[in-house]
């Protein structure tokens, strides 16, 4: 046959590396339903199954070795009967077994012909009673100073020669070498028939098969058992609790209750009560967050019946010619307008999203007049009401927006001054300027502040006030309505009384 030129080989291999491996289609459905079936397995299954896979991996990385040595045993005990069948023959005078003797002595060592070397001579003691056809050669002896490497190359040939065994042809004969004496060169050499030590293989590892079987199932059902009283129940009760509790979340007696673990486990189960009741609070929080603005809609709509006539008895006002009447009648009609654009706007609160602020440039230093005139300021003798803002201050805002941004910061303000008692006096101040588009308003006063566990919630609807009795809305709506301007509010650190600064950006111009 010619040879290929290369150049056709080399066309050759690159077109088997460069064509896809094709793929099986009779492995896809089976392979597809284990993956199934494994998915649909519960942990405790899957913990028992990869727990005995593992460990009869294991007992099988175990038998190789045991199965090499013992063939190599068995084969040594071959070589020990030979030498004192050898030994036997020697002994015979002249040298000359006769044929019972010898088949005697080959049929109880279970060789077919035995020789011997020594000094560089080599001698058979036994010879063969027909012509023999060697299939293998095997040499049992180690010679002294092997590296770690040879050793290992050695140990898994011996490996290999020992799984050869069960897949080798039942009539094959073997020739062993092994030592005869302290001389490397004094050797004993022996052809022996393998079916025998195939047998004894097979009888061998059918039982270590059997006993790696039952050492895998014990050992996988304790570690099992183990695991699953470590981990997998814990896991499992976790699972179940979370789904419980996801049934309905605002039942507080579905919470867990941790186990007093100390381990992962139990921190695991620590946080998840922890964050249980964090949210059964906040849903207990919201239904009752619900319930009050549904009551507030409608205590809204009456209260914006009741003031619409207020509201028109007080239009009759305007109509007595008293001066006082005459001064104090718009502040009236005034304050009862705002009263009912709230009632108004407290009936729309539920929407999905605040309507934007109806801004225009304004005099700010007006709109704080009229928020002290409101709350009273100044106080004679008891608050103070300082205000450091140009009168011609601009300011591009909603207006109504504002005035109770301002009211609830004044408000708490007062509210803060008189706690300390009616023997301190207070002062509460107030300074405005501009920085370019943006304009600054702070509100001080000095009183006894804000307490440090209610700053971090402080701006939180019914969680920041820090006053007894206060519902903690005030600030809220005040962040609320500062924020739709796209501004902020925000409260200083002041080492006396507390500081709000407000911060209104201009309109982007368009």
């Amino acid at each position: 046959m010619s040879e290929m030129p290369l150049d056709t080989n080399e066309r050759v291999i690159e077109s088997t590396e460069k064509r896809p491996l094709p793929v099986l289609p009779w492995l896809r459905e089976p392979a597809a339903a284990l993956r199934h079936g494994w998915l649909r397995l519960g942990l405790p299954a899957k913990l028992l199954m990869l727990t005995a896979v593992f460990v009869l991996l294991a007992e099988i990385l175990i038998f190789l070795p045991s199965i090499a040595n013992y063939r190599l045993s068995w084969l040594n005990d071959r070589l020990t009967a030979a030498n004192v069948a050898a030994l036997a023959a020697e002994a015979v005078p002249g040298r000359n077994v006769p044929p019972a003797l010898r088949n005697e002595l080959t049929r109880t060592a279970l060789v077919r012909a035995i020789a011997v070397r020594r000094g560089g001579a080599r001698r058979l003691v036994l010879p063969p009673v027909t012509e023999l056809s060697i299939d293998e050669h095997f040499d049992l002896r180690e010679p002294p100073g092997l590296t770690f490497g040879q050793s290992l190359a050695r140990r898994i040939s011996e490996i290999g020669d020992a799984i050869n065994v069960f897949f080798a042809r039942d009539d094959r004969l073997i020739r062993i070498v092994g030592f005869l004496g302290p001389r490397f060169d004094d050797v004993i050499e022996v052809v022996l028939p393998e079916e025998p030590l195939k047998r004894a293989m097979v009888s061998y590892a059918t039982n270590i098969v059997f006993i790696s079987i039952m050492i895998s199932l014990i050992t996988a059902a304790l570690v099992y058992f183990a695991i699953s009283a470590l981990l997998v129940r814990p896991m499992m009760r976790l699972s179940r609790n979370m789904l419980r509790f996801g049934e309905n979340p605002e039942d507080a007696s579905r919470i867990i209750a941790p186990s007093g673990r100390s381990d992962e486990i139990g921190t695991a189960e620590r946080e998840l009560a922890h964050m249980q009741r964090l949210l059964t609070q906040a849903l207990i929080q919201k239904n009752r967050l619900a319930q009050l603005g549904l009551a507030v809609s409608k205590i809204s709509h009456d209260l914006r019946n009741m003031l619409a006539n207020a509201q028109l008895i007080s239009d009759r006002l305007t109509a007595i010619p008293d001066p006082t009447v005459q001064q104090f009648a718009p502040k009236l009609i005034a304050s009862l307008d705002r009263a009912i654009n709230f009632c108004n706007t407290s009936l729309r609160f539920g929407r999905a999203e605040e309507a934007e602020p109806r801004r225009e440039l304004l005099r700010l230093k007006p709109l704080l007049d009229e928020v002290a005139d409101g709350m009273g300021l100044p106080r004679e003798d008891r608050i103070a009401w300082t205000l450091e803002v140009d009168d011609q201050l601009l300011i591009d805002v909603d207006h109504e927006h504002l005035f109770r941004v301002l009211s609830n910061l004044t408000r708490n303000a007062v509210q803060a001054i008189e706690s300390q008692g009616d023997g301190v006096r207070g002062e509460i101040r107030v300074k405005a300027w501009r920085d370019g588009r943006k304009v600054f308003i702070e509100i001080s006063d000095n009183g006894p502040g804000v307490p440090a566990h209610a700053r971090e919630t402080l701006f939180r609807p019914f969680h920041g006030s820090s006053r007894t009795g206060g519902s903690g809305l005030g600030l809220a709506i005040a962040s609320e309505l500062v924020a739709v301007h796209g501004g902020k509010l925000e409260l200083l650190e002041t080492p006396i009384g507390a500081t709000f600064l407000i911060e209104l950006p201009d309109r982007m111009i368009r």
